[in-house]
Order: structure tokens, then C-alpha cells, then sequence
């Protein structure tokens, strides 16, 4: 009978540690989440025709950056705005891609995308320039860590698809070291021709 506190000690200090253990590993989460930082782009009222009246929803557009050259964009849907929040935000993560940055503060070089009637043109700027964008753009460069760039949207202004045909663009941005590695050259002679280009069309001009 003396045995059976002593084993419920036991019992109780492996519980006890088991918790400390769980409490640790949700801290960990709750340092990963806050290297992302996330922006509500728009949020719409979406309803439903059902038998006896209407069923309203709402569907939420987030963009989500580590400031570091990672963005991704989600949405989300659910009856109350906090849910679709957190569901776009959620689909956001899952759904990152990685965008080389010049200096850390802009563009390697100028890019063109498109998505349906969407059509965005982003090009490269010098230092103290900061970010030309519309609202929905602008979200996705402040997320991703972009502080110099001019932007220009030449088709729908529609937000989803601003953001769709922007993050088409971003996709082919590359870096001079993966273009040099690529082709088997050095990056010197890669970023020495880019900067002769650029004198000469500044001659012309």
C-alpha cells in the first residue's frame, strides 16, 4: 500500500513534464507564426439563395509575407469575417513562393504578367524610389520586403486578379546567380552586361 503515492507521484511529475513539453513546442509555433506578417486586401459579401430566405457569407482575400522574399496570397470563405480571415490566411502559408530581391529592397529586373484580363508591369527602381503600386499590389510588396519598385496595372481592377497576374510576374523574376548557373558563366559577367545594357539605352535616350 506504501508503494501506490509514490507511484502516483511519479505518474503525476510525467504528466507534469509531458505538459511542459507541449507548451514548449506551441511557443515554437507562436514564433513561426509571427515572422509573417499579413495583409486583408478586400473582403466581400457573398449570398446564398436557399428555401425560406438568404444565407449571407463572407469571402476574404489575405496576403501573407515574411519580409524576407516570401509572399503568397489566399482566400477564404465562412459565415463570420474572423473564420474567412483566418482561412485565407491559412491557404496563404500553404501556398508561398520565393522572389529574389536585388540589395533586399527591390527587383532584380522588370517583369510583365498576366492572369485573364489582368495585366501588371513591374520594373526595378534605385534606392529611395519606394513603393509606386496600386492597393492591392502595394500589399503584396510591403508583405514580401520590397521598399523600391514602380508598378502599373493596364487591365481590370479587379483585386483577385491584380494579385494573380502579379504574383505571375513575380514568378519570373530570377536572380544573376541562377542565371549564371544556368548558362555557365560568372555572375561579374552577367551583372556587367546588364549595367552596359542599361548605359546604352540611356545614351539613346
Amino acid at each position: 500500500m506504501a508503494r501506490t503515492p509514490s507511484a502516483s507521484k511519479s505518474s503525476t511529475g510525467k504528466d507534469r513534464g509531458s505538459r511542459g513539453g507541449r507548451g514548449s513546442r506551441s511557443d515554437h509555433g507562436e514564433r513561426e507564426d509571427t515572422e509573417f506578417m499579413d495583409k486583408l486586401v478586400g473582403i466581400n459579401r457573398v449570398a446564398k439563395v436557399v428555401k425560406g430566405g438568404r444565407r449571407f457569407s463572407f469571402a476574404a482575400l489575405v496576403v501573407v509575407g515574411d519580409g524576407k522574399g516570401r509572399v503568397g496570397f489566399g482566400t477564404g470563405k465562412a459565415r463570420e469575417v474572423p473564420e474567412a480571415i483566418r482561412k485565407a490566411t491559412d491557404q496563404a502559408k500553404r501556398k508561398l513562393i520565393h522572389v529574389p530581391l536585388r540589395e533586399g529592397r527591390t527587383l532584380h529586373h522588370d517583369v510583365e504578367g498576366r492572369y485573364g484580363a489582368g495585366r501588371v508591369v513591374l520594373r526595378a527602381a534605385p534606392s529611395g524610389t519606394g513603393i509606386i503600386a496600386g492597393g492591392p499590389m502595394r500589399a503584396v510588396f510591403e508583405t514580401m520586403g520590397v521598399h523600391d519598385v514602380v508598378s502599373k496595372s493596364i487591365g481590370t481592377q479587379n483585386p483577385h486578379n491584380m494579385i494573380k497576374a502579379t504574383f505571375e510576374a513575380l514568378k519570373l523574376c530570377v536572380s544573376p546567380r541562377s542565371v549564371a548557373a544556368r548558362r555557365g558563366l560568372k555572375i561579374s559577367d552577367i551583372v556587367s552586361r546588364r549595367s552596359g545594357a542599361a548605359a546604352a539605352a540611356a545614351g539613346k535616350e
